[in-house]
């Protein structure tokens, strides 16, 4: 992963993180399985917040760039 920039898209852990929830709901998996696949959709969790923090930084920043603007 390349400085605070998660090494995949929302999209791309939004959707897995689906899927995951979707199979722990499903039931059917041996405990060892449910636990991987709660550690993963947690990892998936924290790509998620992580981009929608800094798309709410990048919008806030443009936001005060817009005000600081003289009309």
């Amino acid at each position: 992963m390349s400085g605070d920039r998660p090494e995949m898209t929302y999209e791309q852990a939004r959707e897995e993180l689906v899927d995951v929830v979707r199979k722990l709901e499903a039931g059917g998996t041996s405990l060892e399985e449910s636990l991987a696949l709660w550690e993963r959709g947690e990892e998936l969790a924290g790509t998620c917040q992580r981009w929608l923090d800094g798309a709410r930084e990048r919008l806030a920043k443009a936001q005060a760039a817009h005000e600081e603007k003289p009309n």
